[in-house]
């Protein structure tokens, strides 16, 4: 990252308006409106930018959640400048959210992403020492933003437990990549993309075993953007995966790249092996 940036929290009327104008840079209209992220900062909510001199390349945007008696932050965007993305900026603004929200008494935070967006899986989960704590099918329904047109919106949850030990000592760890867990086989086409050619049938899969490795595309923006029906593959058979996992106690807790299958494998464990509160 790049020495000038700065990182610092927004509160005012003016701060909302820069971040208004970003995040329509990165997603494009309508932004957030301003008297709502204002309000949220005045209520327990929270705002944090990253600025390149004057210039804002970067924010968080968090508002407070409440349920079953646990009062937490949900962390609902966070959006960089294209001219300065994979420069660090994220991991950044994340860090400083920690830190601020543990301040203001919070001790859980959340929000989504897609699962099929390794970028995104490798700084929650592999880095900051988030988990994917449960799976979304469609979240949002089907969007028509850049990011999204056309696809099932399926999300991970994740749940970052910011006071926990496992959070404060979290070191990224790098898994090997054991062929006997893996649960899906894939292969590179012809266009140079990996795909999925179907469930291992080598691997028998046990509910009471920890470590089972699931495959994403290393750049699954790129085949959304090329191949569409490719994207959806993927979105299914992982999806299907997926779901499995979860519904026997499994929870995505790092992301392992393998540059030389085009894949990243997300890495499951049983949610009660973890030390997370």
């Amino acid at each position: 990252m790049k020495e000038s940036i700065k990182i610092r929290t927004l509160t005012s009327l003016q701060e909302m308006r820069e971040v208004a104008e970003l995040e329509e840079h990165v997603w494009g209209p309508p932004a957030t409106p301003v008297h709502q992220t204002h309000t949220a900062v005045k209520n327990g909510g929270l705002v944090i930018g990253a600025y390149d001199g004057e210039k804002l390349v970067g924010f968080q945007y968090s508002f407070p959640g409440f349920k079953e008696g646990q009062v937490y932050l949900c962390s609902h965007m966070l959006g960089i400048h294209s001219d300065y993305q994979k420069s660090g900026i994220g991991e950044k603004l994340k860090q400083k959210q920690r830190e601020l929200a543990i301040e203001m008494g919070y001790s859980f935070i959340t929000w989504t992403f897609d699962p099929l967006l390794g970028v995104n899986a490798y700084l929650n989960l592999h880095k900051l020492g988030g988990i994917a704590g449960s799976y979304s099918e469609n979240h949002y329904g089907m969007m028509e933003d850049a990011q999204n047109a056309g696809l099932p919106t399926d999300r991970f949850k994740v749940e970052w437990w910011i006071k926990s030990k496992y959070v404060s000592e979290h070191k990224p760890k790098h898994d090997a990549i054991d062929s006997k867990k893996i649960l899906l086989l894939t292969e590179i086409n012809q266009a140079g993309y990996p795909y999925v050619l179907g469930k291992n049938q080598e691997v028998t899969f046990d509910p009471t075993v920890d470590g089972w490795l699931v495959p994403i595309p290393g750049d699954f923006q790129s085949i959304k953007n090329n191949d569409f029906e490719l994207a959806l593959d993927w979105r299914l058979q992982t999806r299907e995966v997926f779901q499995l996992l979860m519904a026997h106690g499994f929870v995505g807790d790092n992301l392992i790249r393998d540059s030389e299958k085009q894949v990243s494998y997300y890495r499951f464990t049983l949610r009660d092996r973890l030390d997370l509160k």
